[in-house]
This record gives C-alpha cells, structure tokens and sequence, in this order.
C-alpha cells in the first residue's frame, strides 16, 4: 500500500536518474525509479533490456559517455558484474566520466572491490551501495541496502535508495557498504555449503529431505538460504537467479580483503574451494548458486 501510494505521488518527479547495466538486478530498478517519475536514461551492452526499457517511456544513450551528458548534474546508478566492468565503463574511453557533470552522482549498485570503490570515491561523487535481497527483492523493491559513502553524497542518494530498497543503512565512508555487502556473501557462501550438505546428507541416510527441510524451519537452523534454496536443492531446480559465477567472484573478493586486512581462516579457504570446484573446475558457473549441491550429488 505504502509503495503504491509513493508511486502514485511521483516521489521522483523531475529528477534525472542514469541508469548503466539492465540486467535481472538493474532492469526493476531502472523500472521502479522511472514508475516513481524519475526522467530516467539507460545505457545496456546488449540491446535488448534497453529497448525494452525505451517501450516503457524511458531514454536510452548511445554510450556511457553520452548517458552523462543527458544526466548533467543528475545521478547515475550502475548495476553492474565486476570491479573491471565498472572501472571500464566509468572510465574507459568512451566512459561515463567523459560526459558526466562534475556536480553528478554515480551510485553502484554492484558488488565492487573496497579498495577500488575507495579510489573511484576520490575521482566521483559516489556512493557504494550494494545490495542483498537476489532477484526476488528487486523485483519487488524490498532490497537491504548498505551504503557507504560521506553523509552530504548518502542523503542526496536516498531517495533513489528508498525506491529500489526497503532497509537501507549508511554503514560510513567509501568503501564501507561493499565490506558490509562481502561480509553478507560470506555469510550466504558458507551457509549455502552448509545447507547443501544437511540436505545430502539426510538423503544419503534414506530420509526425505523435503521433509527435513520443513522440520528445521523455525528452528535454529532457519535462513532465507533454507528457506528459498533449500527448496530449490529439494527440487533440483538450478535455473539461475543469482548466477555460481558471481558467487566466486564475491568469494574472491572476500579473500582480497582478507588478505588486505590479515585475517585468516580455514572454513573461508574451504569456501574458496568449494565454489572454484564447482565454477572452475566442474564448469557449472552459469547454474544458480545454490546448484553448490551438485557437488555432493
């Protein structure tokens, strides 16, 4: 009712809002700031999302360079894979920045090194503000968002946030959003492991593990990783939402920043392991990441 309500009024009404990367994650957002009355502008790889994005009353650019020169001093969002990606298309030579007004604001939405996000702070006005919430959060814009960036950026950035997401948190300066977001990950690596394992198990010792599952819901032993992959470990349903590929590449970034700040940790070394078997090895990078059961199969 209240989203409904916030639509209805327009909350982003004359705002110009950039948005870079249309993917499962960036396609609702750029749809739900564009329903809010954003003026909003998109700029995607592939033409297909930015098409689709057009036939909805929204602009496209021609390039990130160019989506900067129509933004101005607006904000522009990125939804993007990987630090290179976003260091590319940034500040490439055909980037955002070659166009962008010195008064704009770029919000990345992805999630992006810390050490990286901290320099392209220095060149940008810019927040990091990754999210946790998959697919399912985006589509309905009940996103957990953990922003980090200066409070004068953060404040300017909330309305934006506050449309896409419905739990958004200033964690501190740049950079401090992505360690939040990389310390969520390897809550989900680990506990995805963990979750594929109990359900293997169970069923190598001859019990229903659906009905496992059931029974440890609303126990100590509950998650949304229970709850949503579990089921899908069930069913054996790996159609990808949030893709393995990714998965290893927020565990490598983990691992990064472990190395960076000197902490250790074998279960963390374990969890490299395990998701670089299944990409890397087994090749299974493009199944959800709860396809992570497949290795105990």
């Amino acid at each position: 009712m209240v989203r409904a309500f916030m639509q209805q009024n327009k909350p982003l009404q004359g705002i110009i809002v950039g948005y870079i990367g249309l993917g499962n994650m960036g396609r609702p957002g750029a749809r739900h700031l564009h329903q809010a009355g954003a003026d909003v502008v998109v700029w995607n790889r592939s033409d297909g999302p930015a098409r689709e994005a057009e036939s909805l009353g929204m602009r496209r650019a021609n390039s990130p360079a160019h989506l900067g020169q129509l933004v101005g001093d607006g904000i522009v969002c990125l939804n993007l894979t990987t630090t290179e990606v976003v260091e590319q298309i940034v500040f490439g030579a055909e980037g955002l920045s070659k166009g962008l007004s010195a008064n704009a604001l770029v919000i990345d939405f992805g999630t992006t090194d810390v050490a990286a996000t901290r320099r392209f702070a220095e060149k940008l006005a810019w927040i990091d503000a990754p999210v946790s919430g998959g697919q399912v959060g985006a589509e309905a814009a009940t996103l957990t968002i953990m922003a980090g960036g200066s409070t004068e950026n953060f404040h300017r950035a909330l309305p934006i946030l506050q449309t896409v997401g419905k739990r958004v948190t200033h964690m501190g300066d740049s950079g401090a959003g992505q360690v939040t977001k990389l310390a969520n990950q390897l809550i989900v690596a680990q506990t995805i492991d963990a979750v594929a394992q109990a359900l293997r198990l169970a069923e190598l010792s001859g019990v229903d593990s659906g009905k496992v599952r059931e029974a440890l819901l609303g126990g100590f032993a509950e998650s949304r990783i229970l709850q949503l992959h579990g089921d899908r470990m069930v069913r054996r349903d790996f159609v990808a939402g949030g893709r393995a590929v990714l998965q290893l590449k927020d565990v490598h970034l983990i691992c990064k920043l472990a190395e960076l700040v000197g902490f250790s940790s074998p279960t963390l070394e374990n969890c490299r392991a395990q998701w670089e078997q299944m990409v890397l090895q087994d090749g299974l990078g493009d199944l959800d990441h709860s396809g992570l059961f497949k290795l105990y199969e």
